[in-house]
């Protein structure tokens, strides 16, 4: 399922692409219990992310059936708050009863390569994900996936050096796995993101397009990204 085109939902503001994320999650996550017993969701940081996350605290899901999992993460020591793990454990995971051996955080603090190794065989056995959630930067990158990095296509995990934004050292999924999955949803919130929603609609060569066109994705967008709502669209994919 490659090159074509990829659906996308515009609405009002970050709130409100946050809200329908939360109830996409929910979906998600009762079709997949329903169906296969578990659900297993990678998630995404970011300020929208985390705000849909807050949103599914107080829900009544089956919370023993999901497993967390992350799209990237951050090479700082456990307890340091910039990781994702700290953020995504703030906002959701430490208040809803997920039992503890169904967390899967990126054991980062190991270093790069060690914790690309150690996650890939954690990953490896669960594939296909149910869901996974992506965000996008300013400059087209998703996960710690950069503009200008290499793509690899054979781990499932890779070490990242030299990221652009702080800190430098991470670790992330490859397209590879973060396509392996049954439903993909990326969210784009604000006017800072704008360049790069342009730069997808003429067809960029940019990471979140290389993922969003393996996968099974959908976007989700606000006015302030899309530069003015125009209901539903599309977005090309790379071949």
């Amino acid at each position: 399922m490659t090159g074509g085109p990829i659906e996308v939902r515009c609405l009002v503001d970050a709130d409100a692409v946050a809200g329908a994320m939360a109830s996409e999650i929910l979906a998600a996550a009762a079709e997949a219990i329903g169906g296969r017993g578990r659900f297993a969701l990678v998630l995404a940081g970011g300020r929208t992310p985390l705000a849909a996350y807050n949103l599914l605290v107080g829900e009544d899901a089956d919370w023993d059936r999901w497993h967390i999992f992350l799209g990237d993460e951050r090479c700082l020591a456990a307890s340091e708050p910039g990781r994702n793990s700290a953020s995504a454990a703030e906002a959701f995971v430490d208040r809803v009863p997920i039992p503890a051996e169904n967390i899967h955080w990126i054991p980062a603090e190991l270093g790069a390569e060690s914790a690309a190794e150690a996650y890939e065989a954690v990953i490896a056995p669960v594939l296909p994900f149910d869901l996974v959630l992506l965000g996008m930067g300013e400059d087209g990158h998703t996960a710690s996936l950069f503009p200008g990095h290499p793509l690899s296509e054979g781990p499932l995990v890779v070490a990242v050096e030299g990221a652009p934004k702080p800190p430098p050292e991470r670790v992330s999924l490859t397209p590879r796995a973060l396509a392996a999955c049954r439903r993909m949803l990326i969210v784009i919130t604000g006017a800072d993101k704008r360049g790069a929603v342009d730069a997808w609609r003429r067809g960029a060569d940019l990471p979140v397009i290389r993922v969003a066109s393996q996968g099974r994705a959908r976007v989700l967008l606000d006015e302030a990204a899309a530069g003015g709502c125009v209901g539903s669209e599309t977005l090309p994919g790379l071949n």
